[in-house]
């Protein structure tokens, strides 16, 4: 992965991402609980405990939001991409909020239990059977149990040694997280609470996350992003001189793989879209001196051979053109990482 080993890459786009995040959060947290706790549901009297558990759980659960915005939101508009580069960070600071929560709850409404915290915690209620008093606990269990690992293993140490489909499958917990914390909320806060503020907000964040992945997708289908099939397994990409120099073009191909078709001095080549580090989207890079860079972290590849330069021994599939007339077609069936292909010279 690198010459050296390097525990955190830090850049200054990280640490502004980071800071805006924190900021974010405090910002968050001193609204719950100083600024307007009657619209968010704890008008009356409770301890600070439970005051404090509310706010970090109702941050966790917004957090966790716009975390699943981000996905659908970079691919209607790249100008959302910069937020997506450092996503991991994001979900690494859900994780300890969500954990901060799960600790005012223990030491709280468990604490006293005659029998260890962690064992009441489990097994206080178990009316399994049942939807009025069901045990909601359990969801919020289960989706920090999927945050932590979702944190433990966003370090590329764990993406280099599953593998990247490995790693990337692991990583969409993220999705059933949301689910059981949805359901967390919805069994749980929401069957005691008289204000009903929050329960807007929580619906409408659930939707909202719904709603733009649907909308991402009709974006992709009416945008032409994925092709169909032509005779001999070619597809059309696009008009050749609708590719700027330096610059790539990409779409998604029938069997879902996404393909980037770069110019470089007048001749085309095609690479996968994914980058091998973190399936990083390196059609959104640029090349110089034939070598595309990840907008993600960095990782170089040679657009002619899918190949990183030594010492690095990353490697990307890469696809076969041809040109009919002005159109790019590409073969649908990739060439083995690191396999060198002939760049297509574009008619003047």
């Amino acid at each position: 992965m690198s010459v050296k080993y390097v525990p955190v890459q830090w850049n200054r786009s990280k640490w502004v991402y980071d800071g805006i995040m924190l900021a974010a959060v405090v910002a968050f947290l001193y609204l719950f609980l100083y600024v307007t706790p009657e619209l968010l549901s704890h008008e009356n009297p409770i301890n600070p405990q439970v005051h404090n558990a509310r706010a970090f759980g109702a941050c966790a659960f917004l957090m966790l939001t716009v975390i699943l915005w981000i996905g659908p939101l970079a691919r209607i508009d790249r100008r959302f991409l910069p937020l997506l580069y450092n996503r991991r960070h994001f979900g690494v600071m859900t994780t300890f909020v969500a954990i901060t929560h799960a600790g005012y709850i223990l030491n709280w409404y468990f604490a006293f239990s005659s029998s260890d915290k962690y064992a009441a915690l489990l097994f206080a209620n178990t009316s399994y059977g049942q939807l009025a008093g069901f045990p909601f606990e359990a969801f919020g269990i289960f989706a920090l149990v999927c945050l932590v690992i979702l944190a433990v293993t966003s370090h590329d140490f764990w993406l280099k040694f599953l593998t990247p489909p490995v790693w990337k499958a692991l990583h969409a917990l993220i999705y059933f997280a949301y689910v059981a914390v949805v359901a967390h909320v919805a069994l749980g806060i929401m069957q005691d609470q008289q204000n009903h503020t929050f329960t807007v907000i929580f619906i409408g964040g659930a939707l909202s996350v719904a709603g733009l992945h649907a909308w991402a997708a009709w974006h992709e289908d009416r945008n032409g992003d994925r092709l169909g099939t032509e005779e001999g397994g070619w597809v059309d990409i696009c008009d050749a001189r609708k590719i700027e120099e330096g610059r790539a073009h990409i779409k998604v191909l029938p069997n879902g793989e996404r393909v980037a078709v770069f110019r470089h001095e007048g001749k085309l080549s095609a690479i996968s879209n994914a980058c091998a580090h973190q399936n990083g989207p390196l059609g959104e890079g640029r090349i110089i001196d034939c070598l595309v860079t990840c907008p993600w972290h960095g990782f170089q590849y040679d657009v002619r051979t899918g190949r990183s330069p030594a010492p690095f021994t990353e490697m990307v599939p890469t696809y076969t053109l041809r040109l009919s007339g002005n159109r790019v077609q590409v073969q649908v069936e990739a060439n083995p990482p690191g396999t060198p292909v002939d760049p297509v010279e574009v008619p003047a």
